[in-house]
């Protein structure tokens, strides 16, 4: 199982490919995507939380839809 914990919107959220999350305050580019800061990757039994090894992870997101509060 691959995941990656990412920094978004002040906090920090747990992802898996193809999942849908929901993120605040976050601003996409033009065509409605969005790269997201690792913290942490995990892929089956590797963990990878230096930092030096996750400045060359790239985790992107599509915005999907848009939501506002009350």
């Amino acid at each position: 199982m691959v995941y990656a914990v990412v920094r978004a919107g002040g906090r920090q959220e747990k992802i898996e490919v193809g999942s849908i999350v929901v993120l605040d305050r976050i601003k996409a580019d033009k065509d409605g995507n969005v790269e997201l800061v690792p913290v942490l990757l995990v892929d089956g039994d590797t963990i990878t939380h230096d930092a030096s090894a996750l400045a060359k992870v790239k985790v992107t997101a599509e915005v999907v839809g848009d939501l506002r509060g009350p």
